[in-house]
């Protein structure tokens, strides 16, 4: 394979060994048959052997160490498309960033998508309409460090066609490295890794990831508006996740100080709406996934809320079937899903998904399912329809939500 390799990289580079300093490594001598193209590669910064001068041609390589090969190929300009291909998910598995793998002289890359988006509410009576455009701005600041911005405009086609409009500058911040530890800083969209249960929404913050099979993630910030008020003044989280064979296990904590609307009811604002206190929550998860046929994952999630002054019904589950996907580079890929919500008070702050469930019932719980759709009409160009049925684990407020988006991706 290193053969193999060497001759395809360096034919892609064009090698003229001539102009380049002596090959660096100690068991590739001048007579070797792929002495000129090793010197090149290792001149370009496509090849660094093994950290003791050592080429190691006669080794084995993994597919995680060709995809970082493939990753400095591309960023030097070679045309190895269908390397790259093959080792699409290793590539993203490394973060590589397509602004990275695609530049030629420029660094950076703007990329967007516009989505239509549209709500029916049953028991509300009424239904929205919005255009959500954003503009993503990616910058390499140098071999370990990037940028990213996003721009957001939002277009409100309301039952009252008032064409409300509102852009912000929604996200930036920075990814980088730190000896072993990837680091992300800013504003950035987060979402917890149990599918965004819990919260789904930007943070003002810092994060650290460590390691690849298992890996740990810890963070700290503030739950942060799209208006840029805070959800919560100051949030705490820690993830650790990784494989057991076919299994995926996940586990979580996180820690929300003073979310807004969360604690006690205190009156009624103008419009005759509950208004509720502030209030701190911690939840603790755990998550399992697993294939049970081809193409068919199931997966749960258990969360557990300690809520300061509630002693209620604090804990919950979720149970999802997922079947396929749409793929927004492949015409024709399609996906269902389907999930049973069983989620007590405190054990969401701000939830993924498009169903609502009022924020009164979320200080009670909330219970239900949410079945869906998604379909890709031609490259990236991507469809969802999602119906949602919701209700309050106490009392007797429920909803049901029909939504449907079309993107176009760019």
């Amino acid at each position: 394979m290193k053969k193999s390799l060497v001759l395809a990289m360096a034919m892609a580079l064009g090698v003229t060994a001539s102009a380049y300093a002596a090959n660096p490594f100690s068991d590739v001598p001048a007579g070797h048959w792929a002495y000129d193209s090793i010197n090149k590669l290792a001149a370009a910064g496509v090849i660094d052997g093994y950290g003791d001068a050592t080429f190691g041609g006669d080794k084995l390589m993994t597919r995680y160490e060709m995809a970082q090969i493939v990753a400095k190929a591309m960023a030097k300009g070679a045309n190895v498309d269908k390397l790259a291909a093959e080792f699409a998910d290793e590539l993203d598995n490394l973060g590589v960033r397509v602004a990275n793998l695609e530049k030629k002289a420029d660094n950076v890359k703007i990329t967007g998508e516009t989505k239509l988006r549209y709500w029916s509410w049953d028991n509300k009576g009424t239904d929205k309409t919005v255009q959500r455009s954003r503009v993503f701005i990616n910058g390499q600041v140098n071999e370990d460090w990037s940028f990213t911005g996003m721009l957001e405009n939002i277009q409100n086609y309301g039952h009252d066609d008032d064409g409300d409009e509102d852009t912000n500058f929604q996200r930036a911040y920075v990814n980088g490295k730190i000896g072993g530890l990837k680091v992300q800083a800013g504003r950035y969209s987060w979402a917890d890794f149990n599918g965004g249960l819990i919260y789904d929404s930007r943070v003002d913050g810092i994060q650290a990831s460590y390691g690849k099979d298992i890996n740990l993630t810890v963070g700290a910030g503030k739950a942060a508006n799209a208006d840029g008020s805070h959800v919560a003044e100051d949030m705490l989280y820690a993830q650790l996740g990784g494989k057991i064979g076919v299994v995926e296990a996940k586990a979580g904590y996180y820690k929300f100080d003073d979310v807004k609307d969360f604690g006690p009811k205190n009156g009624v604002d103008k419009d005759g709406k509950d208004t509720f206190d502030t209030a701190e929550t911690e939840i603790w998860t755990l998550g399992l996934a697993l294939p049970i046929a081809k193409d068919l994952k199931l997966s749960g999630t258990y969360l557990n809320a300690d809520v300061d002054g509630y002693d209620g019904d604090d804990d919950g589950y979720v149970i999802g079937l997922d079947y396929k996907g749409a793929k927004a580079a492949k015409a024709g890929s399609w996906g269902l899903w389907a999930k049973y919500y069983d989620q007590g008070f405190g054990t969401t702050v701000a939830h993924t998904m498009e169903g609502d469930y009022y924020k009164s019932i979320a200080t009670e719980g909330f219970k239900g399912y949410g079945v869906g759709a998604n379909y890709t009409f031609a490259k990236n160009i991507v469809g969802a329809v999602k119906y949602y049925d919701l209700e309050a684990k106490e009392g007797t407020k429920e909803e049901e939500t029909l939504y449907a988006e079309l993107n176009f991706m760019f």
